[in-house]
């Protein structure tokens, strides 16, 4: 009987779920571990907590995935070591996993920038518990101003890349179209959406057209926005810039970069600039070619945004890799094919850009914008039960938005 390779893939994103397909298709034994029982598709977390989508609209069962296929198994817990030398993995349940390779895609983690107050007093938007979290907060701000327990709501969204723009867009959206009728007793002057942003236009890695576009959409839904602004602290109450501006700020939504968890530099792998574990042209460490690194985690010689795409692509990349490997075929470099990036202001209006330079905007980039995020989502339900929510917020009755904020 010819024994079949054990495979450990730490991480149930978009790297390592891609990577845990391509493996079980090779027929090796396969666990999946992650801390979540539920895979989250974080490109839409935004909406989440802006009350447009539930949280089972956006994850998916780890266990049902796995369930797929006889070889795969999956274990809800979280890597604590790396036995590199011994082929083992530790988990924070004191369990020990043997493996012949070993697929490390945990993602990343929320970057404070060293800012003065922001992990204190601002709210990231990178895990299902994060958008869940900012979204009780908003709603209960809300409740507090109309109540008169507080002044104001006024919310500012740092960081003016796509998740921070996104947020903003819905948020003035929400501002004026939705709280006028679940919050009547709340004054337009008592609220406001602030997007800061360190560089002088909004989503830097867009050509000029398509950002002034994207803030010409965020200026006419209401959102101001501070622009060549720097943070330089964050308060319970304000957002502090270095020129010394204060903004009154309710609700601080931290839309900044990520970094690697500080837990990555105890497992021993060599790591690179954001904390990324250094790897060859196959994505594997070079002292230990069994173990490949897929997703925000990988460093390869030429580092890759830390988006969806790059993402899947890697998975994929490393299952094969993997499969091949087991067959005793060379590993190939990894190449990425980049398909182009995109991001949403609001109804009816996004920006999209592809590879070629072909460019597009408003309501057909919204369009393939939300086709898009629907494919990639995990189950049948997940696309349907989205697809509705995306209808209801954006084309039904002014008055079906009331639901929104609940």
């Amino acid at each position: 009987m010819v024994k079949r390779a054990r495979v450990v893939v730490v991480g149930a994103g978009f790297a390592g779920l891609n990577a845990t397909r391509e493996l079980a298709r090779s027929g090796a034994l396969v666990t999946v571990v992650d801390r979540n029982p539920y895979s989250t598709f974080q490109p839409l977390l935004y909406q989440v907590a802006t009350a447009g989508m539930g949280t089972s609209d956006v994850s998916y069962p780890i266990r049902t995935f796995a369930a797929k296929w006889p070889n795969v198994r999956a274990r809800r817990a979280s890597l604590s070591k790396v036995l590199a030398d011994e082929k083992k993995v530790e988990l924070d349940d004191g369990t020990v996993l043997d493996y012949d390779y070993l697929v490390l895609a945990t993602g990343v983690t929320t970057n404070w920038l060293n800012v003065a107050g922001a992990q204190e007093n601002a709210h990231p938007i990178y895990s299902l518990n994060d958008a869940a979290t900012l979204r009780r907060l908003m709603q209960h701000c809300l409740e507090d101003t109309a109540a008169g327990r507080r002044e104001s709501t006024h919310i500012v969204v740092v960081g003016a890349g796509a998740t921070g723009v996104e947020m903003a867009g819905t948020l003035a959206e929400l501002r004026r179209r939705t709280v006028p009728l679940t919050h009547p007793e709340v004054r337009p002057d008592q609220t406001s959406v602030t997007l800061v942003e360190r560089f002088d236009y909004v989503l830097a890695p867009y050509k000029p057209r398509l950002r002034d576009s994207a803030a010409k959409a965020l200026r006419k839904r209401g959102v101001r926005l501070r622009l060549g602004s720097t943070v330089a602290s964050v308060e319970p109450d304000a957002v502090v810039l270095k020129d010394g501006t204060r903004l009154p700020s309710d609700v601080t939504v931290w839309a900044l970069g990520v970094t690697a968890p500080p837990e990555v530099g105890a497992w021993g792998l060599p790591q690179g600039k954001g904390g990324r574990i250094t790897l060859t042209e196959a994505l594997n460490v070079p002292e230990h070619p069994e173990i490949f690194v897929a997703g925000d985690l990988s460093g390869p010689p030429e580092p890759l945004p830390q988006l969806a795409q790059p993402a899947i692509q890697m998975g994929k990349h490393v299952g094969r890799q993997i499969a091949a490997a087991i067959q005793g075929r060379p590993l190939r470099p990894f190449s990425y094919q980049d398909p182009g990036i995109m991001a949403t202001v609001g109804k009816a209006e996004a920006v999209l850009q592809l590879a070629n330079g072909l460019t597009m905007r408003g309501l057909p980039a919204w369009l393939v914008w939300i086709f898009i995020h629907v494919a990639y989502l995990l189950g049948g339900r997940n696309r349907v039960s989205v697809l509705l929510n995306f209808f209801w917020r954006y084309a039904g009755p002014r008055r079906t938005a009331t639901s929104v904020t609940q």
